[in-house]
């Protein structure tokens, strides 16, 4: 990627700085990379890991970066790292480990910058007879890459609690003000009403204790809460009931690991209740809830081990399996009879945070890659385990650079009043924020003092109380921030490691805000991602204009596979009736991106997203479950697609111009998509689709211009219905812009949002120059020439220039510096610049074998 600034148009001339586009709170570690190389590869990330991180051709996302061996290369019971600054590792310097079970190492060290060199070799369980080092693996730590160092599981062991109560440590400085004054709290009320829901409940006459595993653990918070804060003793009897129960009639391992979930449920109960009855337990029952604990500690570390370094993103797990096998490591480490076992589980559960917490460890954008409607579920742990951690070692885990951006990414993906507008599992549901979002701000700017989260958690004030996995936390802790809104928010938020883009004209004020997102992303399709490289969603007023549509009602039923996570339900394109696989293969990437006052740009290439059909496994056993074949009839096979270059411009505050750039191998059947809640009206002459949102009274109306002579469509029906129909779940409109037998082809859309239909502007064209209101835009449409797009303004001196040719900027004409980039002259925080950009190569954990 290459960027280029300059400050007047005097300096336009004279002065030339290279910098990165966006104004991320953090400094970017690409400020200035290669063009992406002719060459690619089958997929930049790996749902299983299948060749060692990092190597030379890894871009580091943190320094240190952890050490990690695929599983399948680890031969024997143990692994050894070795770590030097030299090739044949001879220096004095050079680290070798002890060997241990796990495949990761992390250095928990800042590492200079300079190239480095890694090996590993495996051993027997002793760690004598050790195999052959593997080669050596390099890569290089770089000036400008972000730095994030952890202290040693040694120095967390040094300083973790020895005496129970522990679990909720970190707030024993906190705990007994908040006793004193918590009949005064503004959710003590709630607090007393869920702690009686489960005081009306008799255990020891539930029946199918174990199927409720999920209402249990809610209980089991509910009075550990209660009791931590009022010390009433009727609580923690009622937890004494429960553990009793539990321990009285253990559960048979079908019923124990019926899901993962269950078992973690059951083991978060017996942890609560074990560690605020400690002393007043029983030798037996003591006892009896340890080795049930260690029933599910043993089978999950013995499945974890190797296995969560290397799996790209296990739900489950880091929802909420990961923060309670560590709570129960936390409860039983120090219980001689059990802590020989439980020292290596803790340390395990440690260095894989460390390694890949949060967000998959690749990811610092702070907003959660694997679907926005899932983030909530993850929130819990994702507040817990760094305010442990902080805690017990005294380093401060949120300073990990994707807890630094979390505050504005919640301001801009799940903005407060509005429907998410981001991808993904269960993202369309809702009218605004989960409570739980609305607790993380709360949290985030409470610990550190975002303006972001703070601003956020000011407006969902109802929505925080609401919350109650995180009231305790609430309880403890001052909310003395202060909620103004950033005053230098910029329009545009551009996740580099994700690979999405939001946009919006007014992200302080939802009534008046146009949001569109945009995703492109090397994490590619599966787990809660859906289909969607290169597609976008549009709200207005906190409510859908286009989204991709279907609904979530179950992880891989034929709505799902066929009309919910297949391309065609997303705003996007498909190629001879043909979507993007369910794999980490199918992927994209936001190639650029940049931002002004007046205009807001990004590029995606999803060129190598419709890469034939879904081999993953899992998703081969959810099609013969739904009885579906991946077929062309179905929407699945090969495409011989080599281009989808994407252009998405907000012309701000209510104009969105999407340019395509179209080419495969032989001529195919394009079908441009778009997707509404309500009908089409379809001018079949002009090409314009035009929307009335009666409830929130606002239209929307996209003109549609092509290469090629295309037809319009629309219809009201899926391919494969809802299992659950009726009022819920509406059927929704689905328009396609067809053109057949063209081996390329462009469009351009101009969408426009407005209050009355008076406020849309009617568009002119001359040739490839189209008028819309104040704004003027070329755009070569014809594919035998060479691509051009150009936006400019009649009253502000803003311009946007995509081709070869150098544009005017305020009467003078700028030499661009690199055939094909994109360039923007705008007003940022005040002063007009320039910011040139061509493609940036993303940070792969996977990139070209060399």
């Amino acid at each position: 990627m290459h960027t280029s600034f300059r400050l007047s148009v005097y300096l336009l001339l004279v002065v030339q700085l290279f910098i990165g586009c966006s104004s991320d709170p953090l400094p970017e570690p690409d400020g200035s990379q290669p063009e992406t190389p002719a060459a690619t590869p089958d997929a930049y990330q790996d749902k299983i890991r299948t060749q060692p991180y990092p190597k030379a051709d890894n871009e580091l996302y943190l320094n240190p970066t952890p050490l990690i061996v695929p599983q399948t290369m680890k031969t024997g019971e143990r692994l050894q790292f070795s770590l030097s600054r030299t090739e044949d590792f001879s220096s004095s310097e050079t680290l070798v480990t002890e060997p241990q079970e796990w495949c990761m190492y992390n250095p928990h060290r800042r590492l200079d910058t300079g190239t480095w060199f890694w090996r590993f070799r495996s051993t027997n369980i002793n760690g004598n007879m050790p195999g052959e080092w593997s080669q050596a693996y390099r890569f290089e730590v770089k000036n400008d890459t972000p730095e994030f160092v952890t202290p040693t599981f040694k120095t967390f062991l040094e300083n973790v609690p020895r005496l129970h109560p522990r679990i909720y440590c970190f707030l024993d400085d906190r705990i007994e003000e908040a006793r004193n004054r918590v009949a005064s709290h503004p959710e003590y009320k709630e607090l007393q009403n869920r702690a009686t829901l489960a005081l009306n409940v008799d255990y020891t006459t539930m029946p199918d204790l174990y199927s409720r595993a999920e209402e249990l653990r809610q209980h089991a918070t509910y009075l550990y809460q209660a009791y931590h804060l009022t010390q009433e003793k009727k609580h923690v009897e009622k937890l004494r009931q429960l553990l009793e129960v539990l321990i009285a009639a253990p559960p048979a391992d079908k019923q124990l690991f019926a899901s993962n979930f269950t078992a973690s449920n059951i083991a978060w109960c017996l942890v609560a209740a074990y560690d605020l009855l400690y002393d007043n337990l029983s030798a037996s029952d003591r006892t009896s809830a340890e080795e049930l604990m260690m029933r599910v500690a043993r089978y999950y570390y013995k499945v974890n081990c190797g296995f969560q370094e290397n799996h790209l993103f296990d739900n489950h797990f880091w929802q909420q399996n990961m923060r309670i096998l560590f709570q129960v490591a936390l409860s039983l480490y120090d219980k001689p009879a059990y802590s020989s076992e439980v020292l290596p589980m803790l340390e395990y559960y440690y260095e894989l945070w460390t390694a890949r917490a949060p967000a998959s460890g690749f990811n610092r954008d702070g907003m959660w890659h694997n679907g926005t409607g899932y983030f909530s579920a993850n929130i819990l742990t994702l507040a817990y385990m760094p305010a442990l951690f902080s805690y017990i070692t005294r380093q401060n885990f949120l300073l990990h650079p994707w807890y630094r951006n979390a505050g504005r990414s919640m301001v801009y993906t799940c903005p407060p009043g509005s429907k998410t507008n981001g991808f993904g599992d269960n993202s369309e549901k809702g009218t605004e924020p989960n409570r739980l979002i609305a607790a993380f701000a709360d949290y985030l700017a409470c610990e550190t003092g975002d303006s972001y989260a703070a601003w956020y958690a000011g407006e969902c004030r109802d929505l925080l109380r609401r919350d109650y996995e995180l009231r305790l936390y609430r309880m403890c802790t001052d909310q003395n921030y202060n909620t103004a809104f950033p005053a230098d928010a910029a329009k545009m938020v551009w996740y580099k490691d994700a690979g999405e883009v939001a946009m919006h004209s007014h992200p302080e004020d939802t009534e008046k805000d146009l949001a569109l997102s945009f995703r492109s992303s090397t994490f590619g399709s599966g787990s809660h991602t859906t289909a969607s490289q290169n597609a976008f969603n549009l709200l207005y007023k906190g409510v859908d204009v286009y989204r991709s549509t279907g609904y979530y009602q179950n992880f891989s039923d034929a709505h799902n596979l066929m009309s919910y996570r297949h391309t065609r339900a997303h705003n996007t394109l498909l190629v001879n009736g043909i979507g993007q696989p369910y794999s980490t293969e199918g992927y994209g990437n936001v190639m650029r991106a940049m931002t002004g006052q007046h205009i807001s740009y990004c590029l995606g290439d999803a060129s190598h997203a419709y890469r034939g059909i879904s081999n993953d496994p899992m998703w081969i056993g959810y099609f013969e479950q739904a009885g579906i074949t991946q077929t062309p009839e179905n929407g699945f096979g090969t495409t011989p697609l080599t281009k989808y270059r994407r252009h998405i411009l907000m012309l701000h505050p209510s104009t969105v111009l999407v340019y395509d750039e179209l080419e495969a191998s032989e001529a195919v059947r394009w079908e441009w998509l778009l997707h509404s809640p309500t009908e089409f009206g379809i001018d079949a002459v002009k090409k314009t689709l035009s929307t009335n949102n009666k409830t929130k009274d606002f239209v929307a109306v996209t003109q549609l211009f092509g290469g090629h002579v295309f037809a319009l469509s629309q219809t009201n029906r899926f391919a494969v219905p809802p299992a659950t129909t009726g009022a819920d779940y509406p059927n929704q409109w689905h328009l396609t812009a067809r053109v057949d037998g063209s081996p390329a082809t462009r469009f351009l859309a101009v969408i426009q949002v407005g209050d009355t239909k008076e406020s849309v502007s009617a568009i002119h064209r001359d040739g490839d120059t189209f008028s819309v209101g104040d704004w003027t835009i070329e755009a070569v449409l014809d594919a035998s020439k060479s691509s051009k797009l150009t936006v400019t303004h009649r009253t502000e001196p803003a311009v946007f220039s995509y081709g070869t040719d150098n544009p005017t900027l305020s009467g003078t004409s700028y030499p661009r510096q690199y055939t094909g980039s994109s360039l923007l002259y705008d007003e940022v925080n005040g002063t007009w610049q320039v910011t040139e950009m061509t493609d940036r190569t993303p940070v792969s954990t996977r990139a070209i074998t060399r």
